[in-house]
């Protein structure tokens, strides 16, 4: 798919947008001074993703089903640091999940 160029502009803005408002947060901008503080050198970096579709197109086979024999289950196990970060994100974990250990095989 070719990119117009007033999309890319539009994609390039919300670029900056994202950018100024992680660059103005009080709550991130208090936290990265209070790692500072405690003596350490802190860059951050973030990659964001972004999907589109132009309305009303879709590709022919773009998506296609996996048949479920061919899934397999992948097993991992959260840490507390895991467990902070993804709740800081505001994403609830299965308690019964997190605390049951990766099946040995």
């Amino acid at each position: 798919m070719e990119l117009d160029a007033q999309f890319k502009q539009l994609v390039q803005e919300l670029g900056h947008a994202i950018n100024d408002s992680l660059a103005e947060s009080p709550g991130i901008a208090e936290v990265m001074g209070r790692i500072r503080a405690a003596g350490y050198d802190l860059f951050l970096v973030l990659e964001v993703t972004v999907g589109f579709n132009r309305r009303g197109q879709t590709e022919a086979g773009a998506s296609q089903e996996i048949p479920r024999a061919e899934l397999s289950e992948t097993e991992f196990q959260l840490t507390n640091q895991d467990t902070q970060f993804l709740r800081a994100l505001r994403i609830s974990i299965d308690e019964e999940a997190r605390n049951t250990p990766p099946k040995s095989g």
